[in-house]
């Protein structure tokens, strides 16, 4: 071969490289796609995470593939006021949305930037696929919407949270996208068998309580039985979306976030500001940015998605947001100055459950404010007091609470009739159980987390640390526990004015 035959060759071979290196790097530069997938009352009862009757595979595959967070929490552990939290970015104080959408709760403003404003103006597809929970509606406009009821009844199979992905991803095209899907389960009713699945359910006889519950009845244990059939079921439908996912060519250049919305729906779980409330599973996978098999301790907060999002979108992070950028801890790396405390919170979501908590804690310690003392918790009646309007089926009976140790029993005493501070060593009683709170020996941690709560609730202008606020908000609530408000169409809290009129002011 001449050496002129040699060049000619070459040259298309050396062009062919150039452009290979060039794609690689436009792929490289490309905004990853967004997927949030969210699961209905349910703690870290995954397999990944230890729990000993949890058939999850799929999630615990995702954990294998990303980073798994031990200690990851909501800050109000009810649907409305969660979700408000992690589309927002910020406290519930914060945005607004301090109790239950289908109670006239909402966002103080519906101009509050979100994860789906925030992304669009950085060119993103957006869409949602299952309930959104959260008021106002239009505040979030997203541009594909599917399944739009919270379909407790499950009537709409696991199978069609997949298939209405599929579509959403068909419609993408070269664009980033961000989709949140929003699967029913593990929400009451805990229905054993839905659609064929799970194909082999659980009965009581396989099963215990969660060990925070304090109470072990062969009536009880049907409800955790099919609780974690509701999460087989809901780590099912994991399974089919992240199979669409694959198939769309989509995953290498996705960041996936898991999580539940809050705790399980069992005595001192949901509604409360135990950690059977607020604690929730956190899974992140991002192909080339994740550490396969991580498993970080770092306190860790759903606050934390919007930053987290952002940054990967490559928009500055606002700085009015509460939660921070979980980049940093995506790798083995060490990470210095992290956060050293989360704040939790419930009003009780809606009149017949109002009450008013606040919860900070550090890696070791709790503590539990009650502003009102000695008041009747009506959050722990709806689980407690089977003539409660609100019973819920997986609380405990009289019948059941005839069985429970006097530990329990006074576990119960406290959560329904709370004194002014609780405080718990987590390392050493994980389920709360014995309250510090006025143990001379813990005086010097109690007061630090008080003195570091009230400089969140001040930093972050939380209308409740005002006494006034506090009164006039429970007093409305309790007046309306009739409900007759939920017919009014013009109907509007008056909180929605004065605690943003008091922000504004601070």
């Amino acid at each position: 071969m001449t050496q002129h035959s040699l060049k000619s060759t070459c040259l298309p071979l050396s062009l062919f490289f150039l452009l290979g290196m060039l794609t690689h790097s436009a792929l490289a530069a490309k905004p990853p796609n967004i997927l949030l997938i969210v699961s209905e009352d349910n703690g870290p009862e995954l397999g990944c995470y230890g729990d000993p009757y949890a058939k999850t595979p799929h999630l615990d595959q995702l954990a294998k593939q990303g980073v798994r967070f031990e200690n990851a929490f909501v800050p109000y552990s009810v649907c409305s006021p969660s979700r408000a939290c992690f589309l927002t970015g910020k406290y519930p104080h914060q945005n607004g949305q301090i109790g239950l959408a289908t109670h006239k709760f909402a966002l103080y403003q519906k101009e509050t930037p979100n994860f789906v404003t925030l992304l669009k103006e950085q060119g993103y597809q957006t869409g949602l696929i299952g309930k959104l929970h959260v008021n106002p509606e239009d505040a979030f406009p997203f541009d594909f919407r599917a399944i739009r009821s919270a379909n407790f009844n499950r009537r709409e199979p696991v199978t069609a949270y997949a298939s209405q992905a599929a579509k959403f991803f068909a419609r993408t095209k070269d664009q980033p996208w961000f989709l949140s899907v929003n699967f029913p389960d593990a929400h009451l009713p805990f229905i054993q068998q839905a659609n064929g699945r799970p194909a082999h359910p659980l009965t009581a006889d396989d099963v215990k309580p969660m060990p925070w519950v304090g109470v072990d009845t062969p009536r009880l244990r049907k409800q955790v039985a099919n609780y974690y059939n509701c999460m087989a079921r809901l780590d099912t439908g994991v399974g089919l979306l992240l199979n669409e996912l694959d198939k769309a060519g989509a995953t290498e250049n996705t960041l996936i976030f898991y999580i539940g919305d809050h705790g399980a729906q069992f005595p001192r779980g949901k509604g409360s500001v135990y950690e059977g409330g607020l604690r929730v599973p956190l899974i992140v996978s991002w192909p080339g940015k994740t550490h396969p098999g991580m498993v970080r301790k770092e306190l860790t907060s759903t606050l934390d998605l919007l930053p987290t999002a952002l940054a990967a979108a490559g928009r500055e992070i606002p700085e009015e947001l509460a939660g921070r950028d979980l980049t940093p801890l995506l790798t083995d790396a060490p990470v210095k100055n992290w956060r050293d405390y989360i704040f939790g919170f419930t009003t009780g979501s809606f009149p017949r459950n109002c009450y008013i908590q606040h919860s900070l804690r550090d890696e070791r310690y709790k503590l539990i404010s009650n502003p009102r003392p000695g008041t009747e918790n009506l959050i722990a009646d709806s689980y407690l007091d089977e003539s409660h309007l609100h019973f819920v089926i997986s609380g405990a009976t009289a019948a059941d609470q005839k069985t429970i140790s006097p530990q329990t029993k006074q576990v119960f005493t406290r959560w329904s009739q709370p004194p002014r501070y609780e405080l718990y060593d987590l390392q050493q009683d994980p389920c709360e159980w014995n309250n510090l709170a006025e143990d001379p020996d813990y005086t010097m941690v109690k007061t630090r987390l008080i003195n570091a709560l009230t400089k969140l609730q001040q930093q972050t202008r939380d209308p409740f640390l005002d006494p006034a606020n506090l009164e006039a908000f429970v007093k409305e609530q309790l007046n309306n526990r009739d409900m007759k408000y939920r017919k009014q169409k013009d109907f509007r809290w008056s909180y929605l004015d004065s605690f943003a009129n008091w922000r504004a002011e601070q």
